[in-house]
């Protein structure tokens, strides 16, 4: 068994034989030199672990052959103990997170070693804040998920908009515009089961959240109006509804530990998705309905026909190579505040907000592009920026811990780009 004197991998790429683990083992080939990074992988099998480093070999040009491999599998916490003890930061691309991922962020606190993950699951990212971060304080290890495309560019945005207003920031809507080429979308069988969970045990979160915050944040006189669950946006003129991913969780729960730890003002934050049509649109809200009914009462069927339920958006092969080339997304956000600050955030401000503020997040495909470029820079960061950290380990959201970090930096330049539209 490994010991804490034994030297450490910066990365141990846990799942790297998942859909989404290969991607992230391809990210992490690229920029290993460039960053001077040491790095492992695991999982399960050997032959499957030495064939995703043969493809990533093809793929990115890199001599990969040779890279460490650990076996390790989410039934045995004693093999998970003994990867966690190699690693410096785990990343863990193993999912469902409701069902597999605490096993790791256990093993991950016993080694003393951070944990990063991709988990767009609202019950398990609280979950784990309730239960372990206390415990990962007291090892000083940090524990921070949803470091994917859930929810680095909603909450990074958020953060990025923030600091280029030059007043107190009241709100901020967010629209999610995907673009697909003539090939089309297409979403692998994880994601969409880690969604069917989420839904399913939707009910859960109330109680969490009463356990975790049991103070509520202070409101601001100035609330945003409340949408239609389907409306026409005049900001971006397109149909829209609200985004059920994880990030309005993500960011609430940033603005939590700022508003607790260093006394900002919360921001209102509402995300929605942009139907790129009036008959996508249509499509979208008959979906919607179907998928909720399904998820609360028999979410058994749609994970057996996925792809009947979905249109064939939802494959256990996931998207093609070509699907993967021709997607983008942009994620604009729209804020409104105050034309000066208030020290005091008790303080509310009397007049209405009055001054406006437009930011845009863009990348390449969101699923298997944007995801492990995020991952993989904010892992980065976590291993190099610790002083920029919070000052204590602990589970934090990705806008918690690295809002003062290079990681806006370090995404722009490996193309999920950040920009100021306007202010007035």
């Amino acid at each position: 068994m490994s010991t804490d004197s034994t030297v450490r991998y910066d990365f141990v790429i846990f799942g790297a034989t998942g859909f989404t683990g290969q991607f992230v083992v391809e990210e992490v080939a690229r920029i290993a030199e460039e960053e001077n990074l040491t790095w492992a992988i695991a999982g399960r099998k050997m032959d499957k672990l030495q064939k995703v480093l043969s493809d990533a070999s093809k793929k990115t040009g890199k001599e990969l052959e040779d890279k460490p491999i650990i076996i390790a599998d989410v039934s045995s916490d004693q093999s998970l103990i003994e990867m966690c003890q190699q690693a410096k930061t785990v990343i863990n691309c193993v999912g469902p997170y409701r069902f597999y991922g605490e096993q790791v962020v256990k093993a991950s606190i016993e080694a003393k070693c951070n944990h990063i993950d991709i988990s767009g699951e609202p019950q398990f990212l609280e979950k784990v804040q309730l239960l372990y971060h206390g415990k990962a304080q007291e090892e000083g290890i940090y524990i921070i998920g949803s470091c994917g495309f859930d929810s680095i560019p909603a909450d990074m945005g958020v953060i990025y908009t923030r600091n280029n207003f030059p007043g107190d920031l009241n709100s901020i809507e967010s629209y999610l515009d995907i673009k697909t080429g003539p090939a089309g979308a297409g979403i692998n069988f994880a994601t969409f089961e880690s969604a069917v969970n989420g839904f399913a045990y939707a009910g859960e979160l109330m109680s969490l959240r009463k356990s975790l915050f049991p103070s509520p944040l202070p409101k601001s006189q100035h609330k945003l109006a409340k949408r239609s669950a389907v409306f026409k946006s005049e900001e971006i003129d397109k149909w829209c509804v609200p985004f059920p991913g994880s990030d309005r969780s993500v960011v609430n729960r940033t603005q939590r530990f700022n508003y607790d730890q260093n006394k900002t003002r919360p921001i209102q934050f509402v995300p929605y998705f942009a139907c790129p049509s009036t008959f996508s649109m249509i499509l979208t809200v008959i979906f919607g309905i179907f998928f909720g009914l399904f998820a609360k009462i028999m979410p058994s069927i749609l994970l057996k026909f996925p792809s009947l339920f979905t249109g064939g958006l939802v494959t256990k092969g996931g998207p093609s190579k070509k699907q993967i080339e021709e997607t983008s997304f942009s994620m604009t956000f729209y804020g409104q505040g105050y034309d000066s600050k208030i020290a005091d955030v008790e303080v509310q401000h009397e007049n209405a907000p009055s001054k406006k503020i437009v930011t845009k997040v863009v990348g390449p495909e969101p699923g298997y592009v944007s995801t492990p470029i995020c991952l993989v820079q904010a892992a980065v960061v976590l291993n190099k920026e610790k002083s920029k950290l919070p000052s204590t380990g602990g589970v934090y959201t990705p806008g918690a811990a690295f809002q003062n970090t290079s990681l806006i930096d370090r995404l722009d330049k490996h193309n999920v780009k950040f920009s100021l539209v306007q202010t007035d």
